[in-house]
């Protein structure tokens, strides 16, 4: 057997060998203490000015006239309407809210991808260069300006007008998802694809390749289960809109809801709601797994 055995713990070193130093000792306190104090103290500054501004008052919620308020309000809503018509006409309608929903990001991705190949950089055949040329500069622009455009006006602004033209139902519904999720689904697939490894798709564009082979063979394949677990999400997030612009007159679960509470029956509207948090929870719990899939 070669070499020494290593000395075993406690025991002794070896006579004239030196002793280990000791290390520092441990700061009692935290170093960057006054940092952090100084950054919570300048939010706390920042923020009380806008908590002045909205009037936030929460301790309004627990004086005796909004207990009394909040209590007969709850108390409305018991018990919980569960007449065969009634459960009939609450799935038909969480039928359309799915539906309204999944329409409304599959034509918002309609939008969202073309406009993220555009104005991804990474397709840019001007830009292997190292400056992309003026003309495909400003036509890039131009088209974030529309993203900008999309996605800054609220679905619920947009199922307003919507009703305004096409009259109530689902279809306003649809169309105000189709649009504003188009701005915000193109903007996010521009950014995923160009945080990827650009040396595969610049190496096919200088190769001859076009923009549309090099996004299937140098960019989809490493961007693909990002780029479905963002649209899955963005799935998810509709389903909520869609019952919230039901209140606006674009059906679904939402419309129904709005109409019960405004013939003050809490029992409709509880029932609506458990079937809603059912949903919700369902969705997350789909998008989750497909997110795991494809991960």
């Amino acid at each position: 057997m070669s070499g020494a055995a290593p000395l075993r713990a406690g025991a002794a070193a070896a006579p004239g060998a030196p002793s280990p130093r000791p290390g520092p000792p441990p700061p009692r306190r935290d170093p960057a203490w006054w940092g952090r104090v100084a950054w919570a103290s300048l939010a706390a500054v920042l923020l009380w000015p806008l908590v002045v501004a909205t009037e936030f008052q929460p301790a309004r919620l627990l004086e005796p006239e909004a207990l009394r308020a909040a209590g007969s309000f709850l108390a409305s809503f018991f018990p919980p309407a569960l007449g065969a018509d009634f459960l009939a006409l609450v799935v038909r309608e969480t039928g359309r809210t799915v539906a309204m929903a999944t329409a409304g990001v599959a034509l918002g991705g309609l939008i969202a991808v073309p406009l993220a190949l555009a104005t991804a950089r990474a397709l840019s055949v001007s830009a292997l260069s190292g400056r992309m040329a003026r003309g495909p500069f400003w036509a890039r622009q131009a088209l974030r300006a529309l993203g900008v455009v999309l996605r800054s006006v609220p679905e619920l602004v947009w199922a307003l007008v919507f009703v305004r033209v096409v009259g109530l139902g689902p279809t306003a519904g649809v169309l105000a998802i189709a649009l504003t999720y188009g701005g915000m689904l193109g903007k996010v697939y521009g950014e995923i694809l160009d945080s990827g490894e650009p040396a595969p798709t610049a190496a096919l564009l200088r190769n001859g390749s076009g923009r549309l082979q090099a996004f299937a063979y140098g960019l989809l394949p490493q961007n693909a289960a990002e780029l479905a677990s963002y649209t899955v999400y963005r799935w998810e997030c509709a389903i909520r809109s869609s019952v919230v612009l039901g209140f606006v007159g674009a059906g679904g679960l939402g419309q129904q809801m709005d109409s019960a509470m405004k013939m003050f029956n809490g029992g409709e509207v509880l029932t609506m709601l458990a079937v809603f948090v059912a949903l919700v929870a369902l969705a997350d719990r789909a998008s989750a797994a497909l997110r795991r899939a494809l991960g």
